[in-house]
């Protein structure tokens, strides 16, 4: 998903292996995810989707920067009761959530693992109601 505040940018569906970015985006007072090699489009998380940042996070304070001290993470949203909020937000392996946009811009994640798209599967094909030995 990509938050409220990015409605009127690009965006993009996050692909896996893929490498993304933090990036505050033209216009906007939001950091969210971005291919390096396109920071204007933003890259959009499903719920459960899977991360892993090249170094420990880094959440950006008003003059310091604060380490997550974890690498792995897991995309979901939060306050969705709240809609003049920030939703997008990542929990680490220790448990902590971060709001994406409260983390330092120039930090880099591959997507690891996507969710399952319960949408996109095959329906399974009818059962035959003849008997068994009408069939041949």
């Amino acid at each position: 998903m990509c938050d409220y505040s990015l409605h009127l940018s690009a965006s993009r569906p996050a692909e896996l292996a893929e490498t993304i970015a933090i990036t505050e985006f033209f216009g906007t007072r939001t950091r969210g995810f971005a291919s390096p090699l396109d920071p204007t489009t933003a890259v959009c998380l499903r719920p459960g989707t899977e991360i892993a940042f090249e170094a420990n996070a880094l959440i950006q304070g008003v003059l310091f920067r604060w380490p997550v001290r974890e690498r792995l993470a897991r995309f979901r949203q939060i306050d969705l009761d709240k809609p003049n909020q920030h939703h997008d937000a990542l929990e680490f392996a220790n448990g902590r959530i971060v709001l994406v946009t409260d983390l330092a811009v120039g930090q880099t994640a591959t997507v690891l693992q996507l969710p399952v798209n319960l949408a996109a599967k095959p329906a399974a094909a009818p059962a035959s109601t003849e008997p068994a030995s009408a069939q041949t």
